[in-house]
């Protein structure tokens, strides 16, 4: 049976080609191709011999999942639909900007939270992303974008913020984060990677020492009483034992400011008094940590409405007042279905349509 390469880790691969009596500078030399250069065919490896590239396409490949959809914004924002093998989809979104290039990534088909702002959250949850799954989409991106000559990098930011939640799957994401970081490879630092969770406090502990990554937390709210009427999961995990685990994070990463993505919902958590809430627990915690401002995105069937943006500058002014970052994020790519979760949607929309006419 023919096994695909990008399915092993870096040991794995080592393993591989030592069963067909290869020497473990062999395995270095495929990796940087696959993840440094990008190929998709054995090939193109000048460095290999012929007999051992033909040795190669007898037992492994190199294929790519399908894409089924590829949307461009009028901002060039691109949203992509990733099928892989099974036939479940997933959402990547390029984003691309005059300094930078984000690449925001899914680790889970579906997600489990159901946090009531998220159109994610109306999907039901199908399973984990392998790590080379999460890895396929960056390499797909790249391939998309023309994006594998290191001197032009366009792809310069990785953030797991597409759906599901990537502490659910800790290890697939550690293993994905450990590829990206590996320097023969794709050559991603940990701060130029984020990881946004809802506030699985062991994993953050966790990935504090094991990934320091940068470290989004999807806060949403300025009280327990709030934050478990958006997010189911502050009943498990609630404010303070999440801001303390910040507040390790911190410790643990002292270079690195933690982001709360604090998305408006209007007339629910964007009042003054939600401000100073949010004021006093960062001050409480002493936490170094920034807040992204975000538009809401509203999608049918949702019961919340989009802050005003005057409403959100106000908010804004108090936090800056404190002497708190807090840009507001702008939208992006709103043509294109470019809120999480939304393009999955409309695919199982079409589909359903398709099969019922």
């Amino acid at each position: 049976m023919i096994k695909n390469l990008t399915h092993f880790t870096k040991q794995e691969l080592e393993a591989g080609l030592a069963n067909l009596g290869e020497k473990p500078f062999r395995a270095k030399q495929i990796w940087n191709w696959i993840y440094a250069r990008g190929v998709k065919s054995f090939e193109e490896m000048t460095n290999i011999s012929q007999e051992m590239r033909q040795k190669l396409s007898e037992n492994f490949s190199l294929s790519r999942p399908e894409i089924s959809k590829d949307l461009t914004s009028f901002d060039g924002t691109r949203k992509w639909l990733v099928k892989f093998e099974d036939g479940r989809e997933v959402e990547v979104v390029y984003i691309p900007e005059e300094t930078r290039g984000t690449l925001c990534i899914s680790s889970q088909v579906g997600c489990t939270l159901a946090c009531k702002f998220c159109h994610t959250g109306t999907q039901t949850w199908v399973r984990n992303l392998e790590f080379h799954e999460i890895i396929a989409q960056i390499l797909l991106a790249k391939d998309l974008i023309s994006d594998w000559d290191k001197k032009t990098r366009k792809l310069t930011n990785i953030v797991f913020m597409g759906m599901g939640e990537p502490f659910f799957n800790y290890e697939n994401v550690a293993k994905a984060v450990k590829i990206l970081n590996d320097v023969d490879g794709l050559d991603l630092s940990a701060r130029k990677i984020t990881i946004s969770t809802s506030g699985l406090v062991p994993e953050i502990l966790r990935c504090s020492k094991e990934l320091k990554t940068n470290l989004a937390i999807s806060l949403h709210a300025t009280n327990d009483a709030l934050r478990t009427d958006i997010m189911a999961i502050n009943k498990k995990y609630p404010l303070a034992e999440l801001l303390a685990a910040c507040k390790i994070y911190n410790r643990e990463n002292p270079q690195q400011k933690i982001t709360f993505e604090y998305v408006m919902l209007a007339g629910k958590n964007d009042q003054e008094i939600h401000a100073q809430e949010l004021i006093k627990l960062i001050k409480k915690f002493n936490l170094n940590v920034k807040i992204n401002l975000i538009p809401f995105n509203p999608w049918n069937g949702c019961e919340y409405d989009r802050t005003a943006l005057l409403q959100i500058q106000k908010f804004q002014k108090i936090l800056k007042d404190a002497d708190l970052i807090s840009p507001i994020r702008k939208t992006r790519g709103d043509d294109v279905l470019a809120a999480c979760g939304q393009l999955k949607s409309e695919s199982e929309r079409e589909k359903k349509y398709n099969r019922h006419p």
